[in-house]
This record gives structure tokens, C-alpha cells and sequence, in this order.
């Protein structure tokens, strides 16, 4: 008898595939996306900063600062949102509110763990040693520049054979949405340790679909 793997509870990803979703939207949403790009561009600098002073916080006190780690969870939840609405995986048509908050009604939901101690060794080396394999790996699901030139990584590409599938058929095919979710997922669960937001280390497997395993979906 197969033993199920265990459930990794410390970050919660969860994704709802809307119906119907448009046809032809997703070739400008790269465009309505913009205002987004350019607030998580200064989010994304603010997190870098506030994870330096969490750093020295949980050294020191082994706590990440309660308001900090609000901040950065919301900076995660923020640009969840606007991946799953985008080429993160063009599951949504519903346009990403502007806020670091949570949003129960929205189809992209994100959630971490508080943890109330954290190990003042773990923090000395899990963001550049213990996460460098995981690194490896969602280096080739995200893409990046390479030699000077642009290349989608994995997530982006099958999200837009989706949206290609979707524009002749209306249907936004099921595996592939539950496998880009696992990608996803592992890329979220990555971030945070990287991010000291947790010290449990990330498994190396793909939990696909909307829901976290271990948990009933959302209705």
C-alpha cells in the first residue's frame, strides 16, 4: 500500500478556474496587466528590504516582526493574484484588486503559516544554500534572461497553450490547469522559505490542482 505524501501546511496556495473565461482576452492582458507590473516592481523592491531587516530580527530574537511578515504576505498574495489572472496561468477574466490584503472572493488565494519562532540558524544560509536546488528548478518553470536574450519559462508557456486551446474550443483544459497550479505552487512554497517567512523545507514534488491536498475544495 502506497503511504500519500505528507501535507505541507506551512503555505497554502489555492486557485478556483473560472467558467467561462473569454477567448481573446488573454492577448491584451499583458497590457491591462501594466499598472500591476509597475506597483509590484516597487512591492517587490520593498520585500527585498523588509526580509533584510526580518533577517537580522529573527537572528537576534528568532521572531519575524508580525507586521513585516503581514507586509511580505501580502506582496506574495499581490502578485499571485496578477499571475493567475496573466501568463501565470490565465485562469481568471476577474481583474486583481489593488490591495496587500486578502481576498476571500477572488480565485487566486494565498496564505502563510505565522510561525512563532523561527531558527536563528536556519536563517544563516536556507536563502542562498539550503533553497539552491529549488532554485535550479523554478529557474526552468519561471524562464528569465539568458545570454542577453528573453526566454518563457514552463508556467508561461503552458499557460498560453491553454489560452490557445481555450480560444478554439471555449474550454480551458483541466490537467493542464491542475499541473500549472503545481508549478505555481512549488514556485509560492519556494519563495517563502526564501523569503524566512518558514522553516520547513519545500518537498520536491508537484501537488497539482486548484486545492491544496488535504483540504476540500472550495465550493
Amino acid at each position: 500500500m502506497t503511504t500519500p505524501p505528507a501535507v505541507y501546511r506551512p503555505v497554502r496556495v489555492e486557485g478556483k478556474l473560472d467558467t467561462p473565461l473569454s477567448q481573446w482576452l488573454w492577448l491584451v492582458k499583458w497590457i491591462l496587466a501594466i499598472p500591476h507590473y509597475i506597483v509590484l516592481f516597487f512591492l517587490w523592491t520593498a520585500f527585498f528590504l523588509v526580509s533584510v531587516v526580518a533577517f537580522f530580527a529573527i537572528l537576534f530574537t528568532e521572531r519575524y516582526p508580525r507586521a513585516l511578515f503581514d507586509f511580505n504576505l501580502g506582496v506574495l498574495r499581490w502578485t499571485w493574484r496578477v499571475s493567475y489572472y496573466s501568463y501565470g496561468a490565465l485562469a481568471t477574466d476577474r481583474y486583481p484588486p489593488f490591495t496587500l490584503a486578502e481576498v476571500p472572493d477572488y480565485p487566486a488565494r494565498l496564505d502563510i503559516v505565522y510561525p512563532q519562532r523561527l531558527s536563528r540558524g536556519l536563517v544563516l544560509v536556507k536563502w542562498w544554500l539550503f533553497a539552491i536546488p529549488h532554485y535550479i528548478v523554478i529557474g526552468f518553470f519561471m524562464g528569465g534572461a539568458q545570454g542577453g536574450w528573453w526566454s518563457a519559462g514552463l508556467i508561461c508557456v503552458l499557460a498560453l497553450i491553454a489560452a490557445v486551446i481555450l480560444a478554439f474550443t471555449t474550454k480551458y483544459p483541466r490537467d493542464l490547469y491542475d499541473l500549472i497550479m503545481g508549478l505555481n505552487r512549488w514556485v509560492l512554497r519556494v519563495s517563502a522559505y526564501a523569503g524566512l517567512m518558514t522553516d520547513d523545507y519545500p518537498p520536491f514534488r508537484l501537488d497539482m490542482g486548484g486545492t491544496e491536498p488535504g483540504t476540500v475544495p472550495r465550493a
